[in-house]
């Protein structure tokens, strides 16, 4: 993060413990994280690490057990009742009776927006991820990789600053994953959001990020925070650089490094 950045997500030696039938599991520990405006940050790390745990702090999904963090200045509880962050999950989670533009629409509706702001929002923001025209389709009659874009429009219909993706393109076939990557930075270069990614693909990470947090395992630590040196402009010939495989390289070192074998 830079210096005049403002933190949108701020963690101090964030700790979270699951309470379990044997016994407790230490999910995170000693975290510390600052998140500044603008920044796409990826977390990677092996099964188990807890970074979609603290994805999930994040969004007030599980509560630390210690340490502190702050949402834009809040408590994570505060950010989701003032609805200050979008979420996409692993899956697209859309409702197979609802059509794009009504899946779409549903936490619009739930926020009591009048039917005029609602039709404004999700025509903006269906266009953002290229699927004005889908509207009246349901989910069944789309692609994977056309749920996971109405997933994401759905999360940006609130309009929040702040964007939490969880794998949101592992379950889909390299080509399409690719074009959707593009997609992406496309989205984050004109929407300015911030957004923080899980994602267990060092290409996915390097080529997304403009930081890549690299978790230990067991329980989930910080063991290298990777300042990306590439232009935001990225084409995904880029990642045949000599300057994406150097990044890459450190990402599987911090990853091997951060890992016991002997455990």
């Amino acid at each position: 993060m830079t210096g005049t950045s403002p933190a949108v997500v701020s963690a101090s030696k964030l700790g979270l413990t699951f309470q379990t039938n044997d016994g407790p599991v230490q999910a995170l520990s000693n975290v510390d994280l600052t998140i500044g405006k603008g920044e796409f940050v990826s977390f990677i790390g092996p099964s188990g690490c807890g970074k979609t745990t603290l994805l999930r702090v994040i969004a007030d999904l599980e509560k630390p057990t210690s340490g502190s963090i702050s949402v834009n200045g809040m408590t994570p509880e505060q950010a989701r009742q003032s609805r200050a962050y979008g979420y996409v999950f692993q899956a697209a989670a859309l409702y197979p009776w609802r059509t794009i533009e009504r899946n779409v629409a549903l936490p619009l509706e739930i926020m009591g927006l009048s039917k005029t702001e609602q039709a404004a929002r999700i025509k903006r923001t269906l266009d953002l991820v290229n699927l004005g025209g889908f509207e009246q389709k349901y989910p069944w009659q789309l692609s994977g990789g056309m749920q996971q874009r109405a997933s994401i429009a759905r999360a940006l219909a609130f309009d929040a600053d702040l964007l939490l993706m969880d794998e949101p393109f592992g379950a889909l076939d390299e080509i399409v994953r690719d074009h959707l990557n593009q997609q992406l930075l496309e989205l984050w270069e004109r929407t300015n959001k911030t957004i923080c990614f899980v994602t267990h693909s060092i290409p996915e990470a390097v080529y997304l990020s403009t930081r890549i947090i690299v978790m230990s395992p067991r329980p989930g630590r910080v063991s290298d925070v990777i300042e990306s040196t590439l232009p935001k402009q990225r084409p995904l010939d880029i990642r045949e650089t000599p300057e994406f495989l150097a990044i890459a390289a450190r990402v599987r070192d911090g990853l091997r490094a951060g890992h016991s074998y002997d455990d």
